[in-house]
């Protein structure tokens, strides 16, 4: 056994929004990756348009500093359930975790989350307390939460010996003692160079890698990124990758490794580095990269099921192709294939029409960033209503568990508990946090299917939600659906200011004056439980006749513009929703009024 004393791989994990990526932007800055003042709160980490606006990271990203002449190879992990996907695979590149925890939150859902896989994999656990110049931080109940959290997952004697470190990452500041005087995160890079285990393995063994992230690149195709479990890896070296039965030989072309936020073509790279790898074709997540001579192929990697699909079919809208460039069933099936190749925790499956295709993920945000990523790129497409993936274990139907965590002001525990009361929630736990109710749920994955917009707007947009997959428990029986219906509006046409206000009393509006609508489409909400054919497109008659009534303006009620999460959550069984790059629209499945109401009358016989 050999240690590379010279290197330190970390995964940073914490809960959304603790300051993860912030505090690998201030490592970065003091490690002089760039100028002290250059980008600085740019979140040079989160490089992705929607990773920027929604302040979350989908994606997991390799970055590497120097310190003391030690090089920390650091991953910045996403902190979102959803892409759990990323997180497993991620852990198997690093020898330790620094988890993150807000000084005024504590550990969250999602905290628990990532720290439970880190844990079973025996990674060395470093807790940086962070935000500790909030004026409501809460510095020692945080730390006493942490130490219940490592007890309630079991974490080994060595494990509950974790250091901890006090830090405003905004700052660039991180302590030892809460009473110190700090300016810069010199604590924190001694604490991780001290702690972290240095990668041990066989130098001068033949090659072994596990290919834990892929990215695809147009100049050189498939760049395959892991770490080096055993022996060194060079330009044109022949390998074999390997996958269950799968061998094929192969070629690597070019050897990268990470300096600062570039990856740095190099010679050599040997074991317990980072590397990323070109030219080795038809290669996949959890293959095995290994030496010609002696291939050897690693454990795989275990990655937790889907529990939610969608059908995504081409756009079949009196509208479709007008805004989109790409169209076809053929660039849709291109572009979601493609995406099943770097994003292993979705799965996608082709239907019995052509036009139609089954795509199952980790929740409603994992398959909406896939919705809205593919707008941004020119595809048209309609997506249908978001249903759990059921399983049968030992004869009985079982259906995916969440476990919500929902924070709201006390006035508003009353209208929370009686909505999830409604979508079968057990309450298991709650707690009192300077005026807000920390209240903890198990709740069937369908339940939560709308609730978040129905959470803002029965605490008038106070309330917090978070959650994680529990695991699959039997049927828990039938659920009331939405409890109003849609207004549809009945023929093709420009809407009219005068048509919406001889109707806005009928329920809530979708649409302003001037917006085309075709037949189908999905234009408000009834104010009763019933679909309603309407006509947003009525002109007013003229007639020569003038009173001094008829003609007062009119004053219409701003539209509900729904995002596109929201209107996800809005649909039910038979509509779907019409995404274009300009517009996100509701529809019925079937357009014609006649024809969705002869569907009804044998739906109900």
């Amino acid at each position: 056994m050999i240690t590379n004393d010279k290197l330190r791989n970390i995964a940073i994990i914490a809960h959304v929004d603790h300051g993860k990526t912030t505090l690998v932007d201030a490592m970065l800055r003091q490690s002089h990756v760039f100028r002290s003042n250059e980008q600085v709160g740019e979140r040079v980490m989160d490089s992705g348009d929607i990773e920027r606006e929604r302040g979350i990271t989908i994606l997991s990203k390799n970055t590497a500093i120097l310190y003391d002449d030690i090089k920390i190879n650091i991953v910045d992990t996403p902190g979102h359930a959803d892409f759990g996907g990323e997180v497993e695979r991620v852990l198997n590149m690093v020898d330790g975790v620094l988890l993150l925890v807000d000084a005024f939150e504590g550990p969250m859902p999602q905290t628990k989350y990532v720290l439970r896989k880190a844990l079973e994999q025996k990674l060395k656990p470093i807790v940086v307390i962070n935000k500790i110049d909030r004026p409501d931080q809460r510095v020692d109940d945080v730390y006493d939460e942490v130490l219940e959290l490592f007890m309630e997952l079991d974490a080994d004697d060595d494990q509950l010996d974790f250091p901890v470190i006090y830090a405003t990452a905004r700052d660039g500041v991180a302590k030892f003692k809460m009473e110190d005087e700090s300016d810069n995160l010199e604590p924190l890079m001694q604490t991780i160079v001290k702690e972290i285990p240095a990668p041990q393995g066989d130098a001068d063994g033949p090659l072994q890698m596990m290919v834990t992230t892929l990215e695809a690149d147009d100049y050189v195709g498939r760049v395959a990124i892991g770490r080096i479990i055993r022996g060194t890896v060079r330009p044109n070296q022949s390998v074999v990758v390997i996958s269950g039965d799968h061998e094929s030989k192969s070629k690597v072309g070019k050897v990268y490794v990470y300096q600062g936020l570039k990856r740095v073509d190099v010679n050599e790279a040997g074991m317990g580095e980072i590397v990323a790898l070109t030219g080795l074709g038809d290669v996949s997540i959890g293959y095995t990269v290994a030496d010609a001579e002696n291939p050897e192929a690693l454990p795989t990697i275990n990655i937790d099921e889907p529990t939610l699909s969608m059908t995504f079919g081409v756009n079949t809208s009196p509208f479709a192709g007008r805004e989109g460039q790409f169209v076809t069933s053929r660039h849709l099936r291109d572009r979601l294939f493609k995406e099943i190749e770097t994003n292993v925790a979705m799965r996608v499956e082709e239907t019995d029409s052509a036009d139609v295709f089954k795509v199952s993920g980790r929740g409603e945000l994992h398959l909406s960033i896939l919705i809205e990523q593919m707008r941004r790129e020119g595809y048209e497409l309609q997506v249908g209503k978001p249903e759990v993936v059921y399983k049968t274990i030992n004869g009985q139907k079982c259906e995916p568990m969440e476990n919500l965590t929902v924070e709201v002001p006390q006035e508003y525990m009353g209208s929370v508990m009686e909505a999830l009361g409604t979508r079968k929630a057990e309450l298991s736990n709650m707690t009192e946090l300077s005026g807000y109710i920390r209240m903890e749920f198990f709740i069937p994955a369908r339940g939560l299917i709308g609730f978040r917009s129905e959470l803002l707007t029965s605490t008038k947009g106070n309330g917090i939600m978070n959650h994680i997959f529990h695991g699959y428990v039997p049927y828990k029986g039938d659920m009331s659906g939405r409890s109003h219906g849609s207004l549809v509006a009945f023929e093709q046409g420009e809407t009219t200011g005068y048509g919406i206000f001889s109707l806005q009393d009928r329920g809530t509006m979708f649409i302003s004056p001037g917006q085309q609508v075709y037949e189908g489409m999905i234009v408000g909400e009834n104010s009763r439980d019933i679909d309603m054919d309407i006509n947003p497109c009525k002109k007013k008659n003229v007639t020569n006749m003038r009173t001094s009534a008829s003609d007062e303006a009119i004053r219409l009620t701003p539209p509900r513009i729904l995002s596109l999460e929201q209107a996800l959550e809005y649909i039910n069984d038979d509509e779907l929703v019409e995404v274009t790059p300009e517009n996100i629209r509701l529809r019925k499945a079937i357009l014609d009024r006649t024809a969705r109401g002869r569907a009804a009358k044998n739906a109900r016989k």
